[in-house]
Parts: C-alpha cells; sequence; structure tokens
C-alpha cells in the first residue's frame, strides 16, 4: 500500500532535525513506482523532496546516489553552473529508508519539445561540459570507479558479445560495432569526471537554461562521450547538434572521435535492453529490442554519415597510448 503524503512529511520530520512541514504534496508521477515521493514546503519557506525506494534496485540506485552527492562538496558544486541536490537526512522505514533532499527547482523537458534555436539545447552542452572540467580527484577520493580507456573499450565488448550470443542481432550491426571496437583512433580519450546516467530527464530547465541535474548514482570517471550519447540515442537531432557545438566550444576538447563514441554508445544501448528483456524472461521487452534493432539497421542504411569508425593515419593501440601517459607522468 503506497504510504500517504502526510506519512511521508512525518518521516520527513524524523529525518531532519528541526524541520517544521507546513505543507506536503505528492511529488512525481509514479508511473515506473521505483519511488514513494513528496514535496515538502516547511514553516520558514524552505522546500524539500522525500523519496523511499520501492525495490532494491531503486534502493541501489538511491545508496549510490548518496555516495555521489557527498563526493561532491560545495567547492566543487561551486564550479558548475547549475544546482545539484543536497542531502538533508534519512531515517528507517520498513527495510529500507526515507531520504530528504532540498529541492531543486525547474521542470523537465523531452528533446522533442525544444524547438530549433532554442539556447536550451546550447546550455545543456554547457552543463555536460562543466561536469566534465571537475578534478578527476574528486570521483578518486571518494572511492568511485576511475575507468582507463582499455577499461571503457572492454565492457563496450562484453555488451557487444553477449547480446550476439542471444542470435538476436543483426549480423550488420554486430559487424559495425566490432570495426568501432577494433579502430584503436577510436579510443584514444583523455578520462574525465562524468555523471555516467544522464538523460533528457536528468536535467532540469527555467527560462531556456539549465537549473540543476538529478541523478548521480553512476558518478566515475571514465569516457565523456558516455553523457553525450543519450543525445544521439533520442528524436531531437537540431538539439543534439547545437549541445555538441556548444559541449566542444566550452571545453575546447581536441576528442575528435567523441561523437562517434557517444553514437556507438547510443546503439548499444539498445543491445542492453535486450539484454534486459533476456535476463528477466520478458517476451515483451525482448520483441521490442528486435524492433528497436531492426530500426537502427534501416537507419544506418539511409544515412551514410553515420558511420562509427574514422579514417585516420596509423595510430597508437590504446594501451601504447596509456603506457606513454604513464611514462610521461613519471618524467
Amino acid at each position: 500500500m503506497a504510504r500517504s503524503h502526510l506519512t511521508l512529511a512525518a518521516l520527513a520530520t524524523s529525518a531532519v532535525a528541526g524541520l517544521d512541514v507546513a505543507a506536503a504534496t505528492r511529488y512525481g508521477s509514479g508511473t515506473d513506482g521505483d519511488y514513494e515521493s513528496a514535496l515538502l514546503t516547511s514553516r520558514d519557506g524552505g522546500r524539500w523532496i522525500i523519496r523511499v525506494p520501492t525495490s532494491e534496485r531503486a534502493e541501489a540506485e538511491q545508496s549510490a546516489d548518496l555516495v555521489a552527492l557527498r563526493a561532491l562538496s560545495n567547492g566543487v558544486r561551486a564550479r558548475l553552473p547549475f544546482a545539484v541536490p543536497a542531502f538533508a537526512g534519512h531515517t528507517p522505514i520498513g527495510g529500507t529508508r526515507a531520504v530528504v533532499y532540498d529541492f531543486v527547482d525547474g521542470s523537465k523537458r523531452s528533446l522533442s519539445a525544444i524547438s530549433q534555436g532554442s539556447p536550451l539545447a546550447p546550455s545543456i552542452g554547457r552543463a555536460i561540459a562543466a561536469i566534465h572540467t571537475l578534478p578527476t580527484s574528486v570521483v578518486a577520493d571518494a572511492g568511485l570507479p576511475v575507468l582507463t580507456p582499455t577499461d571503457v573499450l572492454r565492457s563496450s565488448v562484453t555488451i557487444m558479445d553477449r547480446a550476439g550470443a542471444t542470435n538476436l542481432v543483426p549480423a550488420e550491426l554486430l559487424g559495425r560495432w566490432e570495426r568501432a571496437t577494433e579502430d584503436s583512433a577510436l579510443w584514444q580519450f583523455a578520462p574525465t569526471v562524468i555523471n555516467g546516467a544522464l538523460s533528457a530527464d536528468s536535467f532540469l530547465t527555467a527560462e531556456n537554461t539549465v537549473t540543476g541535474v538529478l541523478g548521480w548514482q553512476s558518478l566515475s570517471v571514465g569516457d565523456p562521450a558516455r553523457d553525450l550519447s543519450w543525445l544521439l540515442g533520442a528524436r531531437g537531432e537540431h538539439v543534439a547538434e547545437a549541445a555538441f557545438v556548444a559541449y566542444a566550444a566550452t571545453r575546447s576538447t581536441s576528442d575528435r572521435q567523441i561523437r562517434n563514441r557517444s553514437r556507438l554508445y547510443a546503439e548499444l544501448e539498445i543491445a542492453k535492453w535486450l539484454l534486459h528483456g533476456t535476463q528477466e524472461r520478458s517476451t515483451e521487452i525482448v520483441d521490442d529490442a528486435v524492433v528497436m534493432l531492426r530500426g537502427l539497421v534501416d537507419t544506418v542504411h539511409s544515412d551514410g554519415e553515420q558511420n562509427l569508425t574514422h579514417s585516420t593515419m596509423p595510430v597508437m593501440a590504446v594501451d601504447e597510448v596509456e603506457a606513454m601517459l604513464d611514462r610521461n607522468q613519471r618524467g
């Protein structure tokens, strides 16, 4: 049975010392069933969010999010052009815990709802770039994952191989992905701090500007292309283009292959969806993934510019690049 917003308000007062709740309302659609949430207004005008996970997956996600939020100190947050939720307190409830955060103002927008020429698209690109310019020590000092290009490549190959083992991925796509993983030029990048779980739902906006970023449970050091891939995996090509341009201008990055890796990750998300369906033994999810994979084949055929590999002069392999960087650091 779902808890009432009044029950959630009472939990919040237990979680946060001195919190005096004047009003409480249900928050979010609740359609995914992962959390029970309420928006709370205190008598001094402050606003808070309380969330209670309703599944083991959601509980693990919320725990990882808390670790990441604690790693983002006030000094780190001051470097970002948007707000990040702050942990306020928690209290046990029914084998899990209710967690209270301060409320970050803004609304969510789908990519399809962003008009061409809107300043929101460049704002998204600049917001992502700001994350990627944070010092990697923020992640390392918190004991969070620090991945090398080799680690990232191996992870992609594993997903590709597991999806291929289902015999449901078109051979054309498997060949396309294999060529990408074998292209050493693609994997010569400098790892950065990444959110790791960005989507349209991650961004809160107001007046065509990003005001907040939610969901930090996958904070790590890794491939910056990971945070850009969702732009290429959703409708709204004009938004993706404007965001990529603003991102590149903000970071002044020399990573010429970042868009190709982003596209690969976007395609592998469908492979992950297929694997999720097989793991859950859900015919509905598997069938949906198969349809998406077939659609991807058609898209690749119709758009010759969506290559994943890059023609270039001979380059060093990923392990050779890392060895060179190690030598330079020691020198």
